[in-house]
């Protein structure tokens, strides 16, 4: 018999991609055979991303070179859409809180109604990441705060230079 080849997708807006992001793709990266960074095109949830889709998928493609199981696809669809057009299985999401934990339930929810053989997978942040968020960065940044220890090199450069005061 031979052992399916199991691939997952990490969705979100990545606006920009933090290490605590990077932490939960690494884990992915163990669990599965194959794990797809899906970059939201334009997020509803969200609104207007700081930096466009192409440069979110190479900040992605920079921090995520090391491992070879990884790569970063933009999409505009139903995540769900997106997990079934890339022959995806399971949607892996990272929680911090319990707010996180409200919203993610909603929309594991609404994506079994969709796509009950998609399942949703949840890994915890690690207590290093469990603050931190893109909005935070952008805040920090847009401050002057340090955020060299929070992002990839190649992303604080951009803040600074985007935010910066």
């Amino acid at each position: 018999m031979t052992p399916e080849h199991r691939i997952a997708v990490c969705p979100g807006s990545y606006d920009p991609i933090t290490n605590g992001h990077l932490d939960v793709i690494g884990r992915a990266a163990h669990l599965f055979d194959e794990v797809i960074v899906g970059v939201v095109n334009l997020p509803q949830r969200k609104g207007k991303t700081l930096f466009g889709v192409e440069e979110r998928l190479a900040f992605i493609a920079d921090a995520t070179a090391h491992w070879e199981t990884v790569r970063a696809e933009p999409f505009s669809n139903l995540v769900v859409e997106f997990a079934r057009d890339n022959g995806a299985r399971s949607i892996v999401k990272g929680l911090r809180a319990i707010s996180d934990f409200e919203y993610e339930f909603e929309m594991h929810q609404l994506n079994r109604l969709q796509a009950p053989d998609i399942d949703t997978l949840y890994l915890m942040a690690s207590p290093q990441y469990s603050f931190l968020s893109s909005s935070g960065i952008k805040e920090l940044a847009t401050f002057g705060g340090n955020i060299e220890e929070l992002v990839p090199d190649r992303v604080a450069a951009r803040l600074k230079e985007e935010l910066g005061r």
